[in-house]
């Protein structure tokens, strides 16, 4: 009996913000229930994304969400923590896929035939269901935060670089969700902002 081939589609969402987790989906899709409309997650709007969300959830073979902490982060590098966000991803579908496709430069350690595509995001659909599924996860997440950390916004920019980001880590200094081994995190400890916040 021939095994069946599934291809899998892996991103990420989180390399660039000073603050939370970064996040990684992977992504088996039925050709028998096809999704129209994906897309690189960033060129989608936040209705447009969710709506996407919950048709991938539903109709694919098989999906998986991971994240790699910002201790994690801060302790191996943001590439290497992205690479292990996606090692969990593809290793938590439930089915074990032929061919792993990775946006980007970089494949994680798996032991699935893999390769990285340029802006795969844009150019496979297995990615940009994946693309979706990381950036709504780690939107929600960051939302779910500020109630925690509600002086910082979150909601808002998600731990973003924004101007609005910068100017509360001046005031009120780095929270646990900051990621201490980012330039500007590493600047606001340096000047003495305020007491980190538990």
């Amino acid at each position: 009996m021939m095994a069946i081939a599934y291809r899998c589609g892996v991103d990420e969402a989180g390399r660039g913000p000073l603050a939370g987790a970064v996040y990684a989906a992977a992504v088996i899709l039925d050709p028998a229930q096809p999704i129209a409309g994906l897309a690189d997650s960033k060129t989608l709007s936040e209705k447009r994304r969710d709506a996407l969300a919950i048709l991938i959830r539903e109709r694919a073979l098989a999906y998986a969400v991971a994240s790699a902490s910002v201790e994690e982060i801060d302790a191996i590098n943001i590439l290497q923590a992205t690479l292990l966000a996606m090692k969990r991803a593809v290793e938590a579908l439930k089915h074990a896929p032929s061919e792993v496709l990775v946006d980007g430069l970089h494949v994680p350690k798996i032991s699935f035939a893999s390769r990285a595509i340029v802006e795969g995001d844009r150019l496979i659909e297995e990615i940009s269901a994946a693309s979706i599924l990381a950036k709504t996860a780690r939107d929600a997440e960051m939302c779910a935060l500020h109630a925690q950390f509600p002086q910082y916004n979150f909601r808002q920019h998600k731990g973003y670089g924004t101007a609005e980001h910068m100017r509360a880590l001046k005031a009120f200094g780095p929270c646990a969700l900051h990621r201490r081994s980012f330039a500007p995190v590493r600047a606001a400890f340096a000047q003495g902002a305020l007491a980190f916040v538990k």
